[in-house]
């Protein structure tokens, strides 16, 4: 790493190897950030300012063994996601509990990991990836459950941390086209295309991102913002 890119802010992306993750980690390297991406797979990234981690956020010794190295960081994005679809009747709690480690247990110890060294420099930003099934969807009651906790979450993070400098906000997309898409576990449950017509597309996610992370975005915590293609709007 260069003296130059040794100068840039740390931002710690989880689920930085696919999909939303991968977008965000390559749009804030070009904001100017070092990026270190925490993901089970392999690198996807190649950039002098960009360091994986190769990390199992369902395991909790692992995760703090990785966050130990990153006490530096000025923001953390987690982005990491699965998906497990199924009606009532076709539950499997083997999935329920799989998304629940990943989506809320892994954000609540990147956070408790990262946090408070950030509050403690008076400075700070977490951005939790929602999404827009939190508010119900025929079959998807397990994952909306697990995003509806995200926003529970980061309003009561945003409460604790709004007067020592650290914002917490959630960015919730509607159906995005990534790899997700294609995973024959959600077989069953297609995506619905919001009003625009088209699926929402993670480099669009990403820019919402980079923007929550900038010195201007500094007033906005506790949100949950939807990037939803006019999915939200009545009809």
């Amino acid at each position: 790493m260069s003296n130059d890119d040794s100068d840039r802010a740390l931002a710690v992306v989880t689920g930085s190897g696919a999909g939303i993750g991968l977008a965000i980690a390559q749009r804030l390297l070009a904001s100017g950030w070092r990026v270190a991406g925490l993901d089970i797979g392999p690198a996807a990234t190649d950039h002098p300012a960009y360091r994986h981690v190769a990390v199992d956020l369902c395991d909790p010794l692992a995760t703090r063994a990785a966050c130990a190295a990153l006490q530096d960081a000025g923001a953390l994005v987690h982005a990491a996601g699965i998906l497990r679809v199924g009606t009532l009747e076709q539950l499997a709690p083997a999935d329920g509990l799989r998304m629940w480690t990943l989506h809320v247990d892994a954000a609540t110890r990147l956070a408790q990991a990262l946090m408070p060294a950030m509050a403690g420099r008076g400075a700070g930003r977490v951005v939790l990836v929602g999404s827009r099934v939190a508010q119900g969807m025929p079959g998807r009651s397990q994952y909306a459950a697990t995003k509806a906790a995200l926003v529970a979450m980061a309003r009561s993070w945003a409460a604790e941390f709004a007067a020592r400098g650290v914002t917490v906000n959630v960015v919730s997309p509607a159906a995005t086209q990534t790899g997700m898409l294609s995973d024959p576990a959600r077989a069953a449950s297609l995506p619905r295309l919001p009003p625009i017509g088209r699926l929402i597309q993670p480099p669009e996610i990403a820019a919402l991102v980079d923007f929550l992370l900038k010195p201007e975005a500094a007033a906005i915590t506790g949100q949950d913002i939807a990037i939803c293609g006019g999915a939200s709007l009545p009809r």
